[in-house]
């Protein structure tokens, strides 16, 4: 498959993502349900079999889908291995919420997306473990689908959108594992005095069901941990900026891909507040 250019060729592509997705799904579940054994990589983050297969399987998939498209993916890139990248690529997180899946507590998903131009623009992201697909294109659409499940056509699948925050009280959805201080003082400033707290991008997803309003991040993200989620939830009518209020942008190859402080809005009324 040559690059996408028309909103028929990306929706063809998240579908195609969103079955690689789905069948590295199953593969982690299957470590899941045996309890996986997690080892330490040299920055620190934690590792186990089910983010090495997950993401071979995913990248023997792009191998056919898009063999033309440059692949950014998390544990090849820990091993060194980076694609020149000089136009439209491919950022894959095989397993983000990896500390949720070692503790059992099933928030954690696979994730795919287009970047083109800095911006995500196409993506799948699957959560096994609730059985829940959600892709972006054209728009935001989920679906149930058990693990290594086939992928149902788009009028099988259900639209999202974001909602508008309630004034005066936007709920802010947060990370269960990373909510610091900053992050709170964040949320303050955003006049977000309630929350709600998740693991992994599934936070993205539940913002671009309307759900929750913002989400404040403060501290170390990597682009593929959110490319995904950003694009359904930007798909879904929402937006994900920096600090200063500009669009996130993605190919920070200098940078070793590592995201700056963020915040994901729902109702996009509320980038005025930074």
């Amino acid at each position: 498959m040559e690059t996408p250019r028309t909103d028929s060729a990306l929706v063809a592509l998240a579908l195609r993502f969103a079955q690689a997705a789905v069948e590295a799904g199953g593969v982690i579940m299957d470590v899941y349900a045996r309890g996986p054994k997690m080892r330490a990589k040299a920055d620190a983050s934690p590792v186990c079999e089910a983010d090495e297969r997950s993401e071979a399987l995913i990248l023997d998939h792009l191998a056919v889908a898009c063999p033309n498209i440059p692949v950014v993916a998390e544990e090849s890139f820990s091993q060194g291995r980076v694609p020149d990248l000089t136009g439209d690529f491919i950022l894959v997180d095989p397993l983000d919420g990896t500390r949720e899946f070692a503790k059992g507590n099933g928030e954690f998903t696979v994730n795919i997306a287009l970047i083109r131009d800095g911006s995500p623009v196409c993506g799948a992201l699957y959560a096994p473990a609730i059985e829940r697909l959600w892709i972006a294109a054209d728009r935001a659409r989920t679906c149930k689908i058990a693990p290594r499940g086939i992928v149902p056509d788009l009028a099988s699948m259900q639209e999202v959108h974001v909602r508008r925050a309630q004034e005066g009280a936007p709920l802010a959805i947060v990370s269960r594992s990373h909510l610091n201080e900053p992050t709170k003082a964040l949320m303050e400033r955003l006049g977000a005095h309630d929350m709600r707290q998740a693991g992994s991008a599934i936070k993205f997803c539940l913002m671009a069901e309307g759900e929750a309003d913002v989400y404040p991040r403060i501290g170390p993200t990597m682009e593929w941990d959110i490319a995904a989620g950003d694009a359904v939830l930007r798909a879904a009518g929402g937006m994900v900026t920096t600090l200063d209020g500009q669009p996130l942008r993605y190919g920070r190859r200098d940078a070793g891909f590592a995201s700056p402080d963020f915040v994901a809005f729902g109702d996009c009324s509320l980038i005025a507040k930074l």
